[in-house]
């Protein structure tokens, strides 16, 4: 999924998409072990969808906080 698509999902569908990422991750890692996974590039690739999802997530429970409190953000 590319970090467009991710951004324009809100908090709970994220939480969702990574949770589904997890268990897709999850299911790589037993492909592997049991020698019957022949892309062993699509764990890394998993790995870093589901870094891309967190960060996404972070930064808007960020903003969202920000918002909040009326504090601004300096960091670029």
């Amino acid at each position: 999924m590319k970090t467009s698509e991710l951004r324009q999902k809100n908090r709970s569908e994220l939480q969702l998409e990574i949770i589904e990422l997890q268990k897709a991750h999850f299911g790589l890692r037993m492909r592997k072990s049991a020698q019957k996974l022949k892309n062993i590039h699509a764990l890394s690739t998993a790995r870093r969808q589901i870094a891309r999802a967190k960060t996404i997530l972070a930064e808007k429970q960020r903003t969202e906080k920000s918002a909040n409190t009326g504090v601004t953000d300096d960091r670029n």
